[in-house]
């Protein structure tokens, strides 16, 4: 899935504000961590054993990132592209939950931190604690859902409704659609051939959590 031309190195979730507690149970430190990645098979492994880890990392975040942990080539001078490094992390993003969807889910935790976590985990931990109804976000996150729940939505279109609507600004928008993910209200495809992020409800893709 395409972002916008932002290095990934630079994409950092931005704290939201949320106090961290400290590490659920089974999660292990970032600074526990001696093993590097450097397969795809290997990335699916960490994810397994970690339960969730974040993607680029975050300095406030208590999980042990993909890119803390991967051992290839960082972009060398003169090289275009982003580099081996950057281009393995932000394909295992997309390619992980949607090749193994019964097995990783991609989303959002409290923080802002987008994580792929391991699906046993989703299930019994993480959804019970952070699983909120739509009823206590924003008018901005009400409205939002409500046109998702009708049909799956890509985000830039959702976003020139959303901003054609109420007259919000991307920012506000941006946190109205995080915080719809943090809620588990809505979730990401998982289609492989999607190209860019399309939004869908998360009862409809994972209807036995909601049960």
């Amino acid at each position: 899935m395409t972002h916008s031309g932002q290095d990934p190195r630079d994409w950092k979730e931005e704290s939201t504000g949320t106090q961290r507690f400290g590490l659920p149970k089974g999660i292990a430190s970032p600074h526990d961590l001696t093993r590097m990645i450097r397969t795809f098979e290997e990335a699916f492994e960490f994810v397994m054993e970690q339960k969730v880890c974040t993607i680029f990392g975050s300095k406030h975040s208590p999980y042990p990132s993909l890119w803390d942990n991967v051992d290839l080539p960082d972009k060398k001078k003169g090289e275009s592209g982003w580099g081996e490094k950057v281009t393995a992390i932000w394909t295992w993003n997309d390619a992980l939950p949607a090749s193994f969807p019964n097995e990783i889910f991609y989303g959002k935790v409290p923080g802002g931190d987008a994580v792929l976590m391991e699906m046993n985990y989703l299930r019994d931990t993480h959804y019970p604690s952070a699983k909120k109804s739509v009823a206590s976000l924003t008018p901005l996150a009400q409205r939002l859902y409500k046109h998702i729940r009708l049909e799956p939505w890509y985000t830039g279109e959702l976003r020139k409704r959303g901003m054609a609507e109420t007259d919000c600004t991307k920012s506000r928008f941006d946190t109205a659609l995080k915080a719809l993910q943090i809620s588990l209200n809505i979730v990401r495809s998982n289609h492989s051939n999607e190209k860019n992020d399309r939004w869908v409800i998360f009862s409809e893709l994972y209807p036995e959590i909601e049960e």
